[in-house]
């Protein structure tokens, strides 16, 4: 198995962000889709709190509609590079974090 040297780029933003009048996650990955981007996953949080200490959370009894987003990008370093001017334009609040990786794409098919 070769391990190759990528950059790992994680996105924390709200459920209800937007940008252009359309989800702000939406944007995110049809702008790494445009850009050649090798992959992108989009999860949903059942729970967080951010700068400002407000609870997001999903319950029975309560069905948040403002939910943590973690939008997760893995590439090569200079894919991501290209990336991030569009994030700096379409993120209003949230937090970006890059981190070197060392990863193996598997596939049997």
């Amino acid at each position: 198995m070769k391990l190759i040297e990528k950059t790992r780029l994680k996105i924390y933003i709200n459920e209800s962000d937007k940008y252009e009048h359309r989800l702000l996650y939406d944007r995110i990955v049809n702008k790494a889709q445009e850009l050649g981007i090798s992959g992108v996953t989009v999860t949903r949080g059942v729970m967080s709190f951010g700068l400002h200490s407000k609870l997001h959370y999903e319950s029975i009894l309560r069905i948040s509609e403002d939910l943590p987003i973690i939008i997760e990008i893995i590439d090569f370093k200079e894919n991501i590079e290209l990336f991030l001017p569009f994030l700096e334009t379409a993120i209003a609040s949230g937090m970006v974090t890059t981190e070197t990786i060392k990863a193996c794409i598997i596939n049997k098919d």
